[in-house]
């Protein structure tokens, strides 16, 4: 079956048995269609990590482009947390995760989405962030605003620390991809073999230091 194209049919198929599969997942909660490899998720789930986890199963699937979730998120009334609730946990859960700066993230509440805003020194403070808050209870949705600010670095030593760092990781797909540096923006280009790899390189990118910004252009080609 390598190297054989699949049909939209055989690809939503496959990203209704993965769904099925998770154990994160109801078996009926998210519905499926697709078109050209384009999957579109639909449905209402009781978690914004129900959300996330539907993306993150469709994404494993071989043969998925992309992803648009369009899942609603809606909690039973009874016993659903206040916005003031959510904001308590939600800087509980940024105090608690040692490799997130806390004191420079502040975050807002408003009807169950949380923006979180403030300013870290590296990309994977960011995201690091994000993730201390993604399961809680009572979260319909997430705006990381967080500001990036970098320490300034020589663009020909982020481009040279990014390639070791791929080269490490993602072998030989490091050679596929072209690394662009612009005062502290990492530009991404080249081919990929899967969502995993490109998640990888991504990764990777994210420890880099000097790195403020990462414009993802990389295409998933399961061919490459």
């Amino acid at each position: 079956m390598l190297g054989l194209k699949k049909s939209d049919l055989q690809i939503q198929q496959d990203v209704l048995r993965e769904l099925r599969w998770d154990t994160r997942l109801g078996a009926t909660e998210v519905g499926v269609e697709t078109d050209k490899g384009i999957v579109t998720l639909t449905g209402t789930v009781d978690s914004f990590a129900k959300k996330g986890a539907a993306s993150e199963a469709a994404h494993r699937v071989q043969g998925v482009l992309d992803v648009a979730n369009d899942i609603n998120v809606h909690f039973p009334g009874v016993g659903t947390p206040t916005d003031a609730e959510v904001a308590a946990a939600v800087r509980h859960a940024l105090e608690w995760d040692v490799f997130v700066p806390h004191r420079q993230i502040r975050s807002t509440v408003a009807d169950g989405w949380v923006t979180l805003e403030g300013e870290v020194h590296h990309i994977r403070q960011r995201l690091d962030a994000e993730a201390a808050i993604r399961n809680i209870t009572g979260v319909k949705g997430l705006w990381n605003e967080i500001r990036v600010k970098a320490p300034k670095v020589d663009p020909v030593q982020i481009r040279k620390t990014i390639h070791d760092a791929l080269e490490r990781r993602v072998d030989r797909e490091a050679d596929r991809i072209k690394v662009d540096v612009d005062d502290g923006t990492v530009r991404l280009t080249g081919r990929v073999p899967s969502w995993m790899q490109k998640q990888a390189v991504l990764g990777a990118v994210a420890h880099a230091p000097g790195v403020s910004a990462v414009t993802d252009e990389l295409r998933i080609d399961f061919s490459a």
